[in-house]
């Protein structure tokens, strides 16, 4: 991976957040923070928190203690419509697209709050940049398509919104192996681009291979944080999310 200049600005900053479900306290005093132009990734185990973190962040499961800010400004208690609407987009777990709806479709409900119509389309051209495929089956129902295909609409969707932040949650999930590899291409000529990006990611290997800096989490509270090379040749790490001995 090349190594990426970021200006140290701070985009995104939790601190000592609890959020719950119901009674279930998943998420116990998680602090990080993601800097301009970075890409930054959570790893651990299923049900250490990391969707929950971004869940958090986007609106969708507030916490309950804490604060979460946005370039200076408190998003804690916000709505997720505004926080897409101030710049934070989100490429769900499992994708989430609208089956029976075209690519294209798919893709304009990612804009759905933009009414500025020739940046829209500047947006369009890029996500078809990025995934020419999509533009190939631009009229297709989204529904049809391959696992690896519909990953691409998920993500070129959240582009459309066209984020300051890109939050990623399990990209990678179910997809064929040369799929993987080209998603995390993609992923890393996003961040190019210039767009800040958090990474949720099951693949430990392939996250810290493309962050530059990682958290891991362990039963909703962060166990290590680092820069990505340093969190590879973890010891820990490698015996526990890498599959080495």
């Amino acid at each position: 991976m090349s190594e990426r200049k970021t200006n140290g600005d701070v985009v995104l900053s939790i601190e000592d957040i609890h959020t719950f479900y119901g009674t279930i306290e998943a998420l116990k005093g998680i602090s990080l923070e993601v800097r301009e132009g970075e890409i930054v990734t959570l790893i651990g185990a299923n049900g250490a928190g990391k969707s929950t973190t971004l869940r958090s962040v986007n609106g969708l499961n507030q916490p309950r203690e804490g604060t979460i800010t946005f370039r200076g400004k408190n998003i804690t208690r916000r709505p997720p419509h505004e926080i897409v609407g101030m710049g934070i987009s989100q490429s769900p777990e499992g994708r989430r697209l609208f089956p029976h709806m075209s690519v294209l479709e798919n893709l304009e409900m990612g804009a759905f709050q933009r009414s500025d119509r020739k940046q829209i389309r500047e947006d369009l051209d890029r996500v078809y940049g990025l995934f020419p495929r999509l533009a190939e089956r631009k009229d297709q129902r989204a529904g049809t398509m391959s696992g690896g295909e519909q990953q691409m609409c998920a993500i070129g969707r959240a582009l459309m919104a066209r984020p300051q932040l890109l939050m990623l949650d399990e990209p990678s999930m179910g997809l064929a192996p040369i799929f993987v590899e080209k998603i995390f291409e993609i992923i890393h000529e996003i961040n190019e681009q210039g767009t800040t990006i958090l990474l949720v990611e099951q693949n430990a290997l392939m996250a810290l291979d493309s962050a530059d800096r990682g958290y891991v989490l362990e039963t909703g509270r962060v166990a290590l944080a680092d820069d990505a090379k340093s969190l590879r040749q973890n010891e820990q790490v490698r015996k526990a999310y890498l599959g080495e001995t």
